[in-house]
């Protein structure tokens, strides 16, 4: 593996994709996922900060479609779904919930301890996943299509980049077809799309794709038994220079009160000035 400067851009030149033309070997699918603040419990703006409560996180919705998709396509085809999430030591209950969910293993890259980083950024996350992902032997990446946290919905799309594989976004379902690729409907803007993507390519599921399963207490119990790998960024070949972020908040804001509509009478004759009035003055009038 080969890591550019991140001054000079970004590439890692070793993609660890399968061809998977073969019959015997199971399907391997790697899901990222991502812990994040619980949007239901009650967070607050003061002075520009963003307060929440630091111990309601839970695993990003988008991402847990994104683990059921592949236990689906496991039960159907066999195979091995193994979870990845980068983060703090918190982040290993994000795991274990996808191990119980019935991921066969988990890998966290643990940030805990991290000096010279800040908040890290879609890039930050894009640069750690795809360097351990360069390593790894797989028939697909599955993302969520964003996080909850940031919706930003950038993460899946670098590391497809970074990884040099097909990428498909927005995906709705997924099916494997016989030369060991896989045929995704895409929710676009018109309507769904149909999209074929060889083995060893990224997919960023949508939360519409399917309704995760809740885990049974037998799924929970076996998932303390399961493994968890934890890895720090030195152990993948990075270090805390390459992921420092790109992008900054640099404040919170309350979203600005709705204006208070106005009501006309229909018909009246000296309201219609009135309304002509109000939508010249939006510019919507041409």
């Amino acid at each position: 593996m080969q890591l550019s400067s991140p001054k000079k851009g970004f590439l890692i030149q070793k993609s660890g994709f399968l061809e998977r033309n073969t019959t015997d070997r199971a399907m391997k699918i790697f899901v990222s996922v991502k812990m994040v603040p619980d949007v239901s419990a009650p967070m607050q703006i003061k002075s520009g900060e963003l307060i929440m409560d630091a111990d309601r996180a839970v695993l990003n919705a988008y991402d847990a479609s994104g683990v059921e998709e592949a236990l689906v396509l496991k039960e159907a085809h066999g195979g091995e779904v193994i979870v990845v999430s980068v983060g703090p030591a918190k982040a290993a209950e994000t795991l274990r919930k996808a191990l119980a969910m019935g991921a066969d293993s988990a890998v966290h890259i643990t940030t805990e301890g991290m000096e010279g980083v800040e908040s890290l950024d879609s890039y930050s996350y894009a640069r750690i996943l795809a360097a351990y992902y360069a390593d790894q032997e797989y028939d697909a990446l599955f993302f969520g299509k964003q996080s909850q946290d940031t919706d930003a919905g950038l993460t899946g799309s670098m590391v497809a980049e970074l990884l040099g594989v097909p990428y498909v976004s927005n995906a709705v379902g997924i099916t494997c077809e016989a030369d060991g690729g896989f045929l995704v409907k895409r929710q676009g803007d018109s309507g769904q799309e149909m999209v074929g993507a060889g083995a060893g390519c990224l997919i960023t599921c949508s939360n519409d794709m399917n309704e995760p399963r809740i885990p049974k207490l037998k799924g929970i119990m076996a998932s303390k038994k399961k493994p968890l790998e934890t890895l720090i960024l030195g152990d993948i070949g990075v270090n805390a220079v390459d992921v420092q972020p790109k992008t900054h908040v640099t404040a919170y804001g309350e979203i600005p009160a709705r204006q208070a509509g106005q009501k006309f009478s229909e018909g009246a004759v000296e309201d219609a000035g009135k309304v002509a009035e109000l939508l010249e003055q939006n510019d919507l009038l041409s």
